[in-house]
């Protein structure tokens, strides 16, 4: 069974991933930029996590299941 993506709840439409978190920075992956669109969310395209505007229209239980939305990342 596929596990369902790592969700970050976030206050800022435009967000940053470098795939660490409990691991240090250095052996994550390239910093990239993501911007949340109306759909209320972003996935990294690196590690897939998922970025949720709180208050948005994707701030809710459902979340997980959701397709992924990679279409804002930059570098």
């Amino acid at each position: 069974m596929i596990q369902p993506p790592e969700i970050i709840r976030v206050t800022k439409s435009r967000v940053s991933c470098d795939g660490s978190g409990d691991i240090p920075a250095a052996l994550g992956h390239p910093r990239v930029f993501l911007e949340i669109d109306e759909h209320g969310y972003v996935d990294c395209g690196y590690c897939d996590r998922r970025f949720v505007l709180i208050g948005g229209v994707a701030d809710n239980a459902e979340i997980g299941n959701k397709p992924d939305i990679a279409s804002g990342a930059s570098l």
